[in-house]
């Protein structure tokens, strides 16, 4: 089967936008693929966090795994930092990436912009080091990533041809797959941005409380028009809503459209929170019984034992074409 590897961030609370652009997708690629799925808490420490902080959104980014459909038994669930293989593979490939290479990567001028020089440490600059070692320990062929991300994966693939180049057919190179509907869910507050943790007033939370969704969702940005139709540049705020209800309905854009064109916006809002809350609530209770039910833990053991396997196996194959013992 065709390989698959995707990963999460523990540095904040889940967002609606981290639901629909990847856990809501996962349960269908373990039906057609061979998916490795793991929460990537070394990347975690690329900007300053607590450790319990860290320690409590580890466990919660598996138990909703789990609460997703994910099933450990057609999927490795694994925690990055307890395959080593992840460290020492980055050790090696930061020698096959040029510093101006990654000085062009958007996501780090984004976010070194916003940072003093001297608080810029080298994990945040060498990320996609660590992202390229990520997927290619795995073999992976195919890596959902959202659109922010797709210039990391075509890195990655520079890195795959030219270390193939020098070392025969070492690495397996990785394609990138983009979802139709829901890649990209923007803020509520302010629809010109993606949704973010770190934007309170415009962000839903998986975990956070019904009521607070709801009011969300009803005090949303749209517009002074009152049709309802998908234009992300002159309608952002209702464009942004459709995104969200044909994601979670399942529905293409055109027919989303169709469905809800003769509501007025105040009945549009009404029916996405009713969808959102309908299927955020059930969530939260499937998250609550993996929490309470101790398999968490287990479910992160076993799948990282059995990543190890497979990861080790790529790095003595990496290590024994370039000279390493």
């Amino acid at each position: 089967m065709t390989r698959m590897i995707s990963g999460i961030k523990p540095t904040g609370g889940l967002t609606l936008g981290n639901y629909l652009g990847a856990l809501k997708r996962f349960p269908t690629y373990q039906k057609d693929y061979q998916t490795f799925l793991f929460i990537a808490d070394l990347h975690a420490l690329t900007l300053p966090i607590e450790p319990q902080t860290l320690k409590d959104n580890t466990m919660d980014i598996a138990a909703f795994y789990l609460a997703a459909g994910l099933d450990p038994n057609q999927s490795t669930i694994f925690l990055q930092s307890q395959v080593s293989a992840h460290a020492e593979l980055n050790t090696i490939l930061q020698n096959f990436i040029y510093m101006g290479e990654l000085s062009r990567m958007t996501q780090f001028k984004e976010k070194s912009q916003q940072m003093k020089e001297a608080a810029i440490g080298l994990g945040l600059f060498a990320y996609p080091v660590l992202m390229a070692s990520d997927i290619l320990l795995y073999d992976a062929q195919m890596v959902p990533v959202g659109e922010d991300q797709v210039q990391h994966l075509e890195l990655t693939r520079d890195l795959v041809q030219r270390f193939n180049n020098r070392f025969g057919d070492v690495l397996v190179m990785p394609k990138a797959q983009l979802g139709s509907v829901g890649t990209r869910i923007m803020s509520l507050a302010d629809p010109s941005k993606k949704m973010s943790k770190s934007e309170p007033k415009g962000n839903i939370e998986l975990k956070e409380d019904l009521v607070s969704i709801r009011k969300k969702i009803m005090s949303a940005v749209t517009d002074s028009e009152t049709t309802i139709r998908f234009d992300e540049v002159n309608k952002p705020g209702i464009s942004n809503l459709l995104t969200i209800l044909a994601s979670l309905t399942d529905q293409s854009i055109a027919n989303t459209v169709e469905s809800v064109k003769t509501l007025t916006y105040g009945g549009f809002k009404t029916k996405v929170a009713d969808v959102v809350i309908d299927h955020l609530g059930k969530l939260q209770q499937r998250y609550q019984t993996m929490m309470q039910s101790g398999m968490v833990e287990r479910v992160l053991l076993e799948g990282s034992k059995r990543a190890q396997l497979v990861a080790n196996a790529t790095l003595q194959r990496v290590k024994k074409v370039i000279g390493l013992w």
